[in-house]
């Protein structure tokens, strides 16, 4: 089964995607879902037609078009960097389908200014003015929520819904792809999702699969929300001070990859 078999839900949102981001987008969405076995593009089907008719009475977000954003934007044949997020921002204006990002204007959550704090820390660049990391994202570096929606004003309504059969999937297909990727694990949800993935990989795959595992890297901490940053908790460093962008782009380099321009989202700093 291909991404355009019994689709019919994606295919209705990728009209979007082509309208706002380009034709590309189209092609992005579709090379994922080649990637992924064909029952998770059903369940995927299935359940952006069951959200599109939950919006009849609940205030959803993302937008529609805006929930596989995170496909849509980084190729899977880019793909250097995975940083997992858990649910969508709840509150109006801010979910965009990127983990951690919302879009131009919006305020910065808690959370992401840790990110930028760190990043600013790290790699030495002005505080990003924005919050929207589609620069990122047009680099290689998916940002993808664990959970693709959220209802309004509520965090986790949507958990128990089902996105992480395509979520899993997508984790799983990244430890596959044949160059380097490194996966930033922030709290104990994103450490374990991946180093489970990463199990199943090795010990359901052959050996071409297995070596593509010698490439992919994790690099662990707490989570950047205010209630963790400052925290490491056990072996797991605190995410302030943990370095995971110059860390990133070290390991990148070493194995013959292009690093991140990390400091793209600090254009336009200066003036804010």
């Amino acid at each position: 089964m291909t991404y355009d078999d019994g689709a019919q839900s994606v295919k209705g949102v990728r009209r979007d995607w082509s309208r706002d981001s380009g034709s590309g987008a189209t092609e992005r969405v579709r090379a994922w879902f080649e990637l992924v076995p064909p029952e998770v593009a059903r369940k995927t089907d299935d359940l952006l037609n069951r959200v599109d008719a939950m919006r009849v009475d609940q205030v959803i977000y993302p937008a529609q078009e805006r929930i596989l954003n995170a496909l849509a934007t980084t190729a899977s044949s880019d793909v250097r960097v995975v940083i997992l997020g858990q649910d969508p921002y709840h509150e109006p204006g801010q979910a965009m389908g990127l983990s951690f990002s919302v879009p131009r204007g919006q305020r910065l959550p808690p959370s992401l200014r840790n990110i930028y704090k760190e990043l600013v820390a790290d790699v030495g660049c002005p505080m990003p003015a924005s919050g929207d990391l589609t620069s990122w994202a047009e680099q290689g570096v998916l940002l993808m929520n664990t959970i693709l929606t959220v209802r309004e004003h509520a965090a986790g309504s949507h958990a128990k819904i089902g996105w992480q059969t395509l979520t899993d999937a997508v984790v799983r297909a990244c430890l596959r792809l044949p160059q380097p990727v490194v996966f930033l694990t922030w709290g104990r949800h994103a450490i374990d999702l991946v180093e489970g993935a990463r199990e199943d990989v090795a010990r359901a795959t052959g050996v071409p699969d297995a070596s593509s595992l010698a490439t992919k890297f994790q690099i662990r901490s707490t989570h950047p929300s205010p209630l963790s940053a400052n925290r490491a908790a056990g072996s797991v460093p605190a995410f302030l001070g943990s370095r995971p962008f110059s860390q990133t782009n070290e390991l990148l380099r070493a194995h013959g990859a292009v690093e991140v321009n990390w400091a793209s989202v600090c254009a336009g700093a200066a003036s804010a």
